[in-house]
């Protein structure tokens, strides 16, 4: 049984012009076994029925709170996202929570989705991140968006609040969804999403397709992928894996060319050495043994530099399968 304590979580939710999709959103929360404590929707200037929506459900839902940001004239995906989420982030205090999720409007969320994240986080005190897996709706079939049990996915993001506070929040950048859960993982936390009946959720909008289409959205896969980075023969080899993910072959290809004129052009790359001296020895070790073993030899690694960090009175790694979940 959780504690009480150790349901206490906040939503913060980033949109822009998501009539079409929020309200599955908006229900899938609101029917939570657990629901949030408290549910910060950033309207990042919709221009479409959106704000009505929102105040039409705030005002039914106490939980639920709007706050509006002006109109930059355009969908600005990944350091626009992240500057909405800070804004949001910006409006609480953030001591009060044990753990801080921030879900995108376009989702469909199973009824136990929290509460099953929760059971996680409260059976490894080490998990610092962690999600479901996203499928899409295609054809009448659900598909499997194929993300890494290594990763949890961005469009909906749990952190436990000391994970969160520890790897410095999320950076203002394509590709920050990756790079919390490498840094997590640097500081000897665990990142994870599970493929299980609580945790499966559809993902209403195919990744990467919401800002200039999926092509578009793929090159700027590439370039994350670039600015995290990334070393071209991991990249080539993950291109590879995913060359008949949708849409097929062309994918792919996107995501190669942004890579590679990203660093014909010299554009910057994450001010961190560290983290990328750290990412490509993790990305090699996948290589070469496989990524189930890259994550057990790393997460091995990292546990004596949790523990370190960790106070008299902080609760200490379980040992029992939970942990290893």
């Amino acid at each position: 049984m959780l504690a009480i304590k150790d349901k206490q979580y906040v939503v913060i939710s980033p949109c822009r012009d998501e009539e079409e999709y929020l309200e599955h959103t908006l229900h899938s929360v609101i029917n939570q076994t657990l629901p949030p404590a408290l549910w910060i929707i950033v309207d990042d200037g919709s221009s479409d029925r959106t704000p009505e929506i929102l105040a039409r459900y705030a005002e039914k839902y106490e939980f639920i709170r709007v706050h509006r940001r002006d109109n930059r004239g355009y969908r600005n995906v990944g350091p626009g996202v992240v500057d909405a989420f800070y804004a949001g982030l910006e409006l609480i205090d953030l001591d009060q929570f044990n753990f801080l999720c921030k879900l995108d409007l376009d989702l469909e969320l199973p009824s136990r989705y929290f509460e099953t994240l929760l059971t996680k986080m409260a059976a490894d005190p080490r998990l610092g991140c962690a999600s479901g897996k996203p499928y899409n709706l295609r054809d009448g079939a659900l598909v499997s968006e194929r993300r890494g049990d290594e990763m949890s996915v961005g469009m909906t993001k749990f952190y436990r609040t000391q994970c969160f506070r520890e790897i410095g929040g999320i950076v203002r950048e394509v590709m920050w969804d990756a790079i919390d859960c490498h840094r997590a993982r640097m500081l000897g936390w665990k990142a994870r999403s599970w493929d299980e009946p609580d945790l499966r959720f559809i993902h209403l909008r195919i990744m990467g397709s919401s800002q200039q289409g999926i092509l578009t959205g793929k090159m700027r896969h590439g370039y994350g992928q670039y600015y995290m980075g990334t070393g071209f023969l991991y990249l080539s080899a993950t291109a590879i894996f995913r060359v008949l993910d949708y849409p097929a072959f062309a994918g792919s290809l996107a995501v190669l060319w942004g890579y590679l004129r990203s660093w014909v052009a010299g554009r910057p790359r994450i001010n961190d050495r560290e983290f990328i001296r750290y990412l490509r020895a993790f990305q090699h070790t996948a290589l070469i043994q496989g990524k189930r073993r890259a994550i057990d030899q790393f997460e091995a690694a990292g546990r004596e530099r949790w523990q370190s960090t960790r106070g008299p009175e902080d609760p200490q790694p379980s040992t029992g399968a939970a942990a290893n979940a």
